[in-house]
């Protein structure tokens, strides 16, 4: 039998995240905790479970391996799996009524109705190509989307088209991609809380720059045709309306046309609100809107001088109505009540998860970001509780009657799903094959946030230097978590220090910390990796400063061919994947927040191209890329290869056919791995 090795438990257990429980909902009462799991750590098929809190027993409700149903799924499904980085099956996503007695989900080519307090399901009658199947609040009726239109079924076996358009560039009830892409709205619906109604996106894709992307190792196979609104072009145009489940009738919602992004809606018994954004994105407005007529009245807005920044969760009305928001007040994000700060001047805001009576959220303390917990506001006393232990990185699930809280950290090898005031959920995921051996530090004047790792070895020896960063925006990488560190350990056990520095513009260091990438992506970025670089013989004396590889994917794909290019003397080889090159070819949501729209100023562009910087290449670098990846398109990673050999440079590079920006494949994700240690060790000459 072949010995079990990290990599191929990574790839096989699809990074450790499969058994465990997820998209988890409780319901109102507190009395049923509903969640998907597959059957074991490396079962990618996801299950519906329910936890009963009375008898503190789990119960299988819907298990699809017992259906032998086909396991397609539309091309709007895929896209939105890509999105959220989902790379299971089974029961991925699911909806419920309001008081959690049922749930709806979409397996294959079916569309099943489960009774979630008594067990059993059904197949609903409705034709194949759903996609984001929704019960309303009521439980009577269905809305899903089919082919760009969006339709209902009723309790009485009726399937009706609601809202439609004849041309294939206009979609209904969908999110357009920039929305899920980096706003973090993944749907295009929303029904009223009495399911009498329903709020849609109606969006037009018609002006925004169509892009083909092919796979050169499948002839037979047409490119795919993409919209992608790369940075200074034509976003999509998304309008909003209010839809008649009686009768289909369209009332137009007056979205204020100077804001071109929708960033959310939220339909609660408080009211319909939206919140809308500037293309500059330096302001947003919340909007109330009249269901009935469609008026708009402007309930909140923020200003900022850099950008005003998107909060998951937010914003939100609480029971009594009050506005729940997260605005960036003094260096810090602050949630706030009716346009007031609560939370105290050493707590970051990084999401909401519950507004009702009480307000529920995650936060961390500034000075370690590599903590973060779960807090309760009370909004009537102003009372604040923490709910998460310390030392952890805590999220949570919840309303007022029941909280579950998600806590991983470095001390423990899985993750834990406490049910406060009630039993742990079982967990199947595997262990993983390695455990951190971490430090961690705040170095320098702005104190940057460093994980150190390193193998477990008494030895003086020197040792080869690996940084392993992501280090641009909303990606947090020094993480008290096993999940978290566990790829960079296995480096470590490889026999290298290995070092994760969140540098500029990374989140949890306040808001200012953030905004230091404003007008650049690269200087500030790779300023910090340099000197953590510098100060790191203090901080691990077994450092060998003469022999340092950087590797990153995606923004740290970037950086690390920024490091070998601009930093040759601190950084000796690089291992590039997925890397945007050229921020023009990237989208405006995210690209325009930090360097504007470059058809009024394409300065910020130039500074941070990296093809311009070929001929300045004097190390080994690897570049990867999938060749199917539509986020981080492959021209980033061709056109430096290009401009590499123009300028006659030597460089690797290690085409993935038929990957993404994830890498999904068991065997691509396995051998990636250990391809970039040999990659690593040649460059090094460790094997000299």
């Amino acid at each position: 039998m072949v010995p079990d090795t990290f990599p191929r438990q990574h790839a096989r257990t699809q990074r450790l995240t499969l058994g465990e429980p997820r998209n988890i909902t409780v319901s109102p009462d507190g009395q049923r905790i509903v969640f998907a799991r597959s059957a074991s750590g490396h079962d990618s098929l996801n299950k519906l479970w329910v936890l009963d809190m009375e008898t503190a027993h789990e119960r299988c409700v819907f298990d699809p391996k017992a259906l032998h149903t086909d396991a397609d799924v539309t091309a709007e499904e895929l896209r939105r799996r890509e999105r959220m980085r989902e790379a299971a099956g089974g029961v991925v996503t699911y909806s419920t009524d309001a008081s959690v007695a049922k749930a709806l989900t979409t397996v294959g080519r079916r569309t099943y109705l489960v009774d979630l307090v008594n067990g059993g399901h059904h197949i609903v009658p409705i034709g194949a190509g759903v996609f984001d199947a929704r019960l309303s609040p009521d439980g009577e009726t269905i809305a899903f989307v089919r082919d760009g239109t969006l339709c209902t079924y009723n309790s009485d076996g009726t399937e009706r088209v609601l809202c439609a358009d004849s041309s294939p560039d206009v979609t209904w009830g969908l999110a357009e991609f920039i929305a899920a892409e980096e706003m973090g709205r993944q749907r295009g619906f929303w029904f009223s809380p009495d399911g009498k109604r329903l709020a849609v996106c109606r969006v037009d894709t018609s002006q925004v720059v169509l892009w083909n992307i092919a796979d050169p190792s499948r002839l037979e196979v047409k490119p795919s045709t993409h919209r992608y609104p790369k940075a200074g072009s034509t976003n999509a145009t998304v309008t909003l309306h209010v839809v008649s489940v009686d009768d289909g009738s369209v009332t137009d919602v007056a979205l204020p046309a100077a804001y071109e992004y929708l960033n959310s809606v939220l339909w609660s018994p408080s009211g319909l609100i939206a919140q809308v954004q500037t293309r500059d994105q330096r302001r947003t407005n919340v909007l109330r809107v009249d269901v009935l007529s469609g008026t708009c009245d402007v309930i909140y807005e923020d200003l900022d001088s850099h950008w005003v920044e998107l909060v998951p969760g937010t914003p939100a009305l609480a029971a009594n109505g009050s506005l729940v928001t997260c605005d960036d007040r003094d260096g810090l994000r602050r949630l706030m009540i009716d346009g007031l700060p609560v939370t105290p001047d050493f707590l970051q805001v990084r999401s909401v998860v519950h507004a009702g009576q009480c307000v529920l959220f995650t936060a961390n303390d500034i000075e370690q970001p590599w903590f973060c917990n779960v807090w309760r506001h009370d909004i009537e006393s102003g009372d604040q509780e923490r709910l998460s232990p310390d030392n952890c990185i805590s999220s949570g699930v919840g309303n007022d009657a029941r909280v579950v809280i998600r806590t991983t950290s470095v001390e423990s090898p899985l993750a834990v799903h406490t049910v406060i005031g009630g039993p742990q959920l079982t967990t199947y995921a595997e262990t993983p094959l390695v455990s951190p051996n971490v430090r961690f530090h705040a170095v320098g004047p702005r104190r940057v946030p460093v994980a150190v790792l390193t193998p477990r070895t008494s030895s003086t020896e020197l040792l080869p230097v690996l940084f392993d960063p992501y280090g641009g925006p909303h990606a947090q990488r020094v993480l008290a978590s096993t999940h978290s560190l566990a790829v960079s350990q296995w480096f470590a056990d490889q026999g290298f220090v290995v070092v994760i520095a969140d540098g500029a513009g990374t989140p949890g260091k306040g808001s200012n910390y953030e905004r230091e990438v404003f007008g650049d992506l690269a200087e500030p970025v790779l300023r910090d990796q340099c000197l953590v670089a510098s100060l790191l013989p203090d901080l691990e004396p077994r450092a060998d400063m003469s022999r340092v590889a950087i590797r990153g994917w995606s923004f740290g794909g970037y950086l690390a061919a920024l490091a070998v290019l601009r930093e040759p003397d601190v950084f000796h080889c690089a291992v590039a994947g997925a890397p945007v090159t050229d921020w023009h070819l990237y989208d405006t949501h995210y690209t325009e927040r930090y360097l504007g729209d470059p058809s009024h100023d394409s300065s910020s562009y130039i500074r941070t191209n990296i093809v311009m910087d070929a001929s300045r290449l004097t190390r080994p670098l690897l570049l990867i890329h999938g060749l199917a990846d539509d986020n981080v398109v492959a021209a980033h990673t061709l056109h430096l290869s290009s401009a590499l050999l123009a300028a006659g440079r030597a460089h690797e590079v290690l085409p993935l056919s038929g990957v993404t920006h994830m890498t999904p494949q068991e065997v691509v994700a396995e051998n990636l791995l250990l391809h970039q240690l040999d990659f690593i060790r040649r460059s090094l000459r460790l094997d000299d």
